[in-house]
């Protein structure tokens, strides 16, 4: 118990940052209507499932349209 004490400085703000990011994620996803790979479904499913940094990451590089 007292290692996880240790640990908490560095826990959270990585975790507000986890949470940001798929907060951003999720809101760029729903406010844009085109994605190079997929639709709109398919990446709302891998940011949330892949919430641990990989699956906002993902649609950020694989998914979001440049425009």
């Amino acid at each position: 118990m007292n290692e996880i004490k240790e640990l908490l400085p560095f826990l959270i703000p990585l975790a507000l940052a986890e949470f940001a990011l798929l907060g951003f994620t999720i809101y760029h996803i729903l406010t844009h209507k085109t994605y190079k790979r997929g639709n709109r479904m398919l990446w709302l499913v891998v940011a949330i499932v892949g919430m641990e940094f990989i699956g906002p990451i993902l649609y950020f590089l694989l998914g979001k349209e440049d425009a």
